[in-house]
């Protein structure tokens, strides 16, 4: 007699692997996806959920994330919960977070783990900063022994240019260095693409006359800064022989140039953020919409949404940003940068992309589920609908309307950039390992996060996927 399975989810419309929606039921069993039948199939499970008239999605994973009030390293329980539960009610079941510290990422580690165990409510993983040559020499270490096998690396923070967030100044021999040893370890790097002593010298020159703060802000940090940086970065890449992240591209020339890149060196992967896709330097956000690289043109926001459509641009990430609205200024120059995603993530994706601009949602979807699986190395067990694969469920009203409201986002920050946006799209339950997180639109679970250990991220990640 067959084993009894732990749920039915009945009556969907199922994104399976092949790209296709097809009206299946999915059955979990032990936090795993155990079968896809017929609608009117037998089969026995302890419980049976309707979501007919919903899409059910392979869950979403957010591979750009930072958390804690400083964005180093999450801290406190709030840290945890609050960001998770902003994830959870945007269809995220796993984020993959940046940790920035100078400190040995060994020293803190276990901590943090229990942490975003205890009080979060998706899995995680991590990426580590590598900003001190103690920290390269343990890279490999951080591979094998703790699952982190990607690393970001701030091409920007030169000089005393990081020190706010306690980070020390860095050169292009330690990138290289940092590429080299990535590569004999399986790893990836993720470079923060922005040529700094141009903006130096940018700042010190005369603004034009009538620039709004946003259109300020990119007049000091072009997109050809970016552009610069990411080319000379994927050189450099091809030469250690490293996969490389291109983080957050903003802007059509930087497409360019690491397209053309990519076509001599293929290990180059690329990522933009929804900000990027739905606002610009026109924003009448002023400077809350202040972030690093900057809001480019309305062309560039275009171009961004062709170079998903046709696959230039593999993952979208949130870049999500906790720290409080108050850190925000009207002075451009004062106030932080960057701002709370994870919520708004898949939301913004169907609405503007696959509703607006009529973008395939397999193709939508793939961007922040599967590819960043790949990617990262969280597959076969994340990113797809499959026998065997972790029961991530996003499930989404596609035509679900609802307006964004700043005192509702789930986030410690307070605050959303989508603020008033009727989007069409709506995440109504969110699954990990086959439990409820969120349930008609309600967090039901506390705690309960898995730490997703990644032991090749890039190339050799791909290479290893079945």
């Amino acid at each position: 007699m067959d084993e009894r399975y732990d749920l039915r989810l009945a009556g969907g419309h199922v994104l399976l692997p092949d790209s296709r929606l097809r009206d299946v039921d999915v059955l979990v069993r032990g936090g795993e996806i155990a079968g896809l039948c017929a609608p009117d199939a037998a089969a026995d499970a302890a419980e049976e959920v309707s979501v007919r008239g919903l899409t059910v999605l392979p869950g979403v994973i957010d591979a750009h994330v930072h958390l804690g009030q400083d964005i180093t390293v999450p801290k406190t329980p709030e840290d945890a919960r609050a960001e998770t539960e902003a994830a959870a009610a945007g269809g995220v079941c796993t984020l993959i977070a940046y940790l920035m510290t100078p400190e040995p990422y060994e020293e803190l580690f276990d901590r943090v783990v229990a942490l975003m165990a205890e009080h979060g409510v998706i899995d995680f993983g991590f990426h580590f900063c590598i900003v001190t040559r103690d920290q390269l020499e343990a890279l490999p270490r951080y591979v094998d022994e703790l699952g982190v096998s990607s690393f970001k690396f701030f091409m920007n923070f030169r000089g005393d240019e990081g020190s706010y967030l306690g980070l020390p100044g860095n050169d292009d021999g330690f990138l290289y260095d940092l590429m080299r040893a990535a590569a004999a370890a399986g790893a990836m790097v993720d470079p923060h693409g922005e040529n700094i002593e141009i903006v130096w010298n940018l700042r010190e020159q005369p603004l034009p006359d009538g620039l709004s703060p946003l259109a300020t802000w990119n007049h000091v940090r072009p997109d050809f800064v970016e552009s610069e940086a990411q080319q000379r970065a994927a050189f450099l890449a091809s030469v250690a022989g490293s996969s490389m992240y291109a983080v957050h591209v903003t802007n059509a020339q930087t497409l360019d140039v690491l397209s053309r890149q990519r076509e001599r060196y293929p290990n180059i992967y690329l990522e933009t953020c929804p900000h990027y896709l739905t606002h610009d330097i026109d924003s009448s956000l002023g400077a809350i919409a202040k972030v690093n690289p900057p809001l480019r043109t309305a062309d560039d926001r275009e171009a961004l949404w062709r170079a998903i459509a046709d696959g230039r641009i593999n993952t979208i990430g949130s870049d999500h940003v906790p720290r409080h609205r108050s850190a925000k200024s009207e002075d451009i120059w004062k106030g932080s940068a960057g701002f709370p995603g994870l919520e708004t993530l898949l939301p913004v994706l169907i609405s503007e992309g696959f509703h607006k601009r009529g973008i395939p949602l397999p193709r939508l979807v793939d961007a922040v589920t599967r590819a960043p699986a790949r990617t990262f190395g969280l597959w076969p067990r994340k990113g797809a609908i499959a026998i065997g694969a972790d029961a991530d469920f996003s499930i989404v009203d596609l035509n679900g309307r609802h307006t964004v409201r700043a005192e509702s986002q789930r986030s410690a920050a307070g605050y959303s950039i989508y603020d008033g946006w009727e989007l069409t799209g709506a995440v109504e339950h969110t699954l990990v390992r086959g439990e409820f997180v969120l349930r008609d639109r309600q967090i039901v679970r506390e705690g309960g996060g898995r730490y997703q250990p990644r032991e090749r991220s890039g190339s050799a990640a791909l290479v290893a996927a079945p």
